[in-house]
């Protein structure tokens, strides 16, 4: 009984408007072009399936491409529109409803990621708030399309049509992608957008594309369908990145996000002890949760002692244990952990944590990454 007390405060139930879910285990949005021409396969309804069949509280699906020409920067990712694709979503959903469990959506736009040549479109460049190299891609002499006020319609367009998508197909809610430098976060970051448009110049004007985007998708979803924003401080290629430096300058950037319509934030580190301001030990999902009242999502190197990027450059990670995480969330820090690796290598690890066998947890290994792109 030991270990199943301790592991208690992950399953509490949750409500965020109309939905409740049975704990607050997330498994995190991982990409693993494991999609065909953009089609989820029966075989991603079964890996969701098993996952929320062993007590997953919530998973969000990997990024998954609207229909926007420039939208799709990696190989076989699937994509949310055409009927063959939304015909595979609904069987993943059907699939995790009937195991238990809640599911959304990731809405995907990778802006400047994209390079020439990528499919359903090659002679389409990386679109971008303005053209410039993104710090994501190798190659500088990318420059992107700099968009302009009719690109971003047709974004906004594209983001509302995949929400309905989802609400028509049977998904809990969506969660809207602003983060880790794609195309929502470069509109956010001062060092991508260098716009001199409404779009571009302070804090507030930058976050003008994401306050439009989840505006209109909540006017098409409803009140009550829950909207997940993912943002995150760091960007590929410059882990160092800050959108706020301050707590005052981050909750003049969500309270943008809180009055467009967003219900829960999924506060995307590399890993999840780490403080986000100086003279507080609270992460940045923390500080979320307390600036805005909302409730928050953190994630980061859950049970392993190095984050994502490093592992895949080869550096040794080793599980280690949650008592920080149990402690900040028997604190109410935040309401909801994310666990993306060792989701990879233990489809049952919400099982095991609940009832207590700890030692049945299949312990990590670097083959678990081999299919994950993001």
């Amino acid at each position: 009984m030991e270990g199943i007390n301790k592991f208690e405060t992950l399953f509490r139930p949750l409500k965020i408007n109309n939905l409740t879910l049975r704990n607050r285990i997330v498994m995190a949005p991982m990409t693993r072009s494991m999609s065909s021409r953009g089609i989820p396969t029966q075989e991603v309804a079964d890996y969701y399936a098993v996952r929320a069949r062993a007590e997953c509280g919530l998973i969000i699906t990997e990024g998954v491409e609207i229909e926007h020409k420039a939208s799709s920067g990696y190989p076989d990712v699937p994509h949310f529109y055409g009927e063959e694709a939304i015909a595979g979503w609904r069987r993943v959903v059907e699939s995790v409803h009937a195991a238990g469990g809640a599911i959304f959506p990731q809405l995907w736009h990778v802006g400047s990621v994209r390079k020439k040549g990528m499919p359903p479109n090659p002679e389409v460049p990386g679109y971008a708030p303005s053209p410039e190299p993104n710090p994501i891609n190798e190659d500088a002499s990318e420059i992107p399309k700099e968009m302009s006020l009719k690109d971003i319609n047709e974004v906004i367009t594209a983001y509302v049509e995949s929400a309905r998508n989802a609400k028509q197909i049977g998904f809990d809610g969506v969660e809207i992608h602003g983060a880790h430098g794609y195309l929502i976060d470069q509109f956010l970051w001062k060092h991508t957008n260098l716009r001199t448009d409404s779009y571009g110049g302070s804090m507030v004007k930058r976050t003008r594309l994401a306050k439009e985007i989840i505006m209109a998708v909540r006017q098409e979803v409803g009140e009550e369908y829950p909207i997940v924003f993912r943002y995150s401080q760091w960007k590929n290629g410059a882990f160092d990145a800050k959108l706020a430096h301050t707590p005052a300058e981050l909750e003049k950037f969500l309270d943008i996000l809180v009055d467009a319509g967003v219900d829960l934030f999924h506060c995307s580190t590399r890993r999840y002890w780490e403080p986000e301001f100086e003279g507080s030990k609270l992460n940045l999902a923390g500080w979320t949760k307390k600036l805005t009242g909302k409730p928050s999502i953190s994630v980061g190197s859950i049970g392993l002692d190095n984050e994502t990027f490093n592992t895949l450059m080869g550096e040794k990670t080793s599980m280690t244990g949650i008592d920080r995480l149990l402690e900040m969330m028997a604190n109410d820090e935040f309401d909801l952990i994310a666990i993306g690796r060792m989701y990879l290598c233990d489809p049952k690890i919400a099982e095991k944590l609940h009832e207590g066998r700890l030692d049945d947890i299949i312990k990590f290994d670097v083959k678990c990454l081999e299919k994950l792109v993001r």
